[in-house]
């Protein structure tokens, strides 16, 4: 095999690991062979081989793949590297703590956002999130916060896509509708993901900037419609102002 070939299959391997990070319920390999557009017989041998190395798996209940635990070890082991994350963790203790909602630190990574920390909740419900999550940027909290206040070439590049991809019947899918939503979150100076990602499932979320003013992450906090009413959602905002405050206050401020 010639290196273009070589590196023509790693490249195909990766954008599978993508692919299947940023799905929920894991994807069979018809449906990575369509959305990648990678012939079926080369899909099927890259994730045998991906399966076999342990960075995919079967559900147990249909055809589908997800990551496999190889996959997530080598995501952690980079997060757990970045000083940001470390740095905004006590701070995120005490909100979780406050608000008893789980919260998350989001940074951008390529037209994607990416969980580079997160803080439990306690109680029996839980969100299906984890650090090295990547998620996209249009319906999701995060992701509107990235494209509000991170760098102005990703909502660029976003804005000249003609769909996205609808997860739920609330998902922005039209770029004058996100325009529309980024100034909107501007003008407030807060996210909502309203069951635009799953349904029964609401975020609201910030911009961290560091003390010269440059954003640097989304910080959030999630939970079911039950647990955040539309009443609770500016309160909520305003908690995670002063959290994402706190997290790299101005020389003197410490």
């Amino acid at each position: 095999m010639s290196s273009v070939q070589n590196a023509n299959s790693v490249e195909r391997a990766l954008a599978i690991l993508e692919c299947l990070d940023s799905s929920r319920r894991g994807l069979n390999i018809s449906e990575l062979s369509r959305k990648l557009g990678i012939p079926k017989s080369s899909t099927h041998v890259i994730v045998l081989t991906l399966e076999r190395m342990g960075y995919v798996q079967k559900r147990e209940d249909s055809l589908n793949y997800t990551l496999g635990l190889k996959a997530y070890g080598l995501g952690q082991g980079m997060m757990k590297n970045l000083s940001m994350s470390e740095t905004a963790l006590p701070h995120m203790r005490v909100l979780t703590d406050q608000v008893r909602l789980p919260s998350h630190l989001a940074v951008p990574d390529g037209d994607q956002g990416v969980y580079v920390q997160k803080v439990d909740a306690p109680g029996l419900i839980k969100i299906d999130t984890y650090v090295g999550r990547r998620m996209d940027l249009h319906c999701t909290g995060v992701g509107k916060i990235i494209l509000a206040y991170g760098p102005p070439e990703i909502l660029e590049r976003l804005s000249t896509k003609q769909v996205y991809i609808r997860h739920t019947p609330n998902t922005v899918t039209t770029p004058q509708l996100l325009r529309r939503e980024v100034a909107k979150v501007r003008r407030a100076g807060y996210a909502v993901d309203d069951e635009e990602e799953e349904l029964a499932v609401r975020c609201v979320a910030v911009p961290v900037f560091r003390a010269d003013g440059r954003f640097v992450a989304a910080l959030s906090v999630t939970g079911t419609t039950g647990q955040i009413p539309m009443s609770r959602i500016e309160p909520l905002a305003e908690q995670l102002r002063q959290t994402a405050g706190s997290m790299f206050p101005a020389p003197g401020l410490e």
